[in-house]
């Protein structure tokens, strides 16, 4: 028989409490007040998406303004041929 803990915390109970799935968490009365946080518009991914507002547009547009100044402007000024 394994010595038992002379503070008397188990650490097998200590999991199953721990655990989401637990009996004690679903007899929480807080729970279903808590699970709006992380469904609908306030999931992970949701939550996620509106890091960067704005960089999708802004990488397109600063890619076809490259791809316009490559293309269309060119350096008419000829530096390095020599002025004589």
């Amino acid at each position: 028989m394994a010595p038992r803990n002379p503070t008397g915390f188990d650490m097998a109970e200590f999991k199953a409490a721990a655990s989401p799935k637990s009996a004690w968490a679903k007899r929480d009365p807080w729970a279903r007040n808590e699970i709006w946080r992380y469904t609908g518009p306030f999931t992970r991914w949701n939550r996620f998406k509106g890091l960067f507002p704005g960089f999708g547009v802004a990488s397109v547009a600063f890619a076809g303004y490259c791809a316009y100044e490559h293309f269309f402007l060119k350096d008419d000024h000829h530096h390095g041929e020599g002025h004589h």
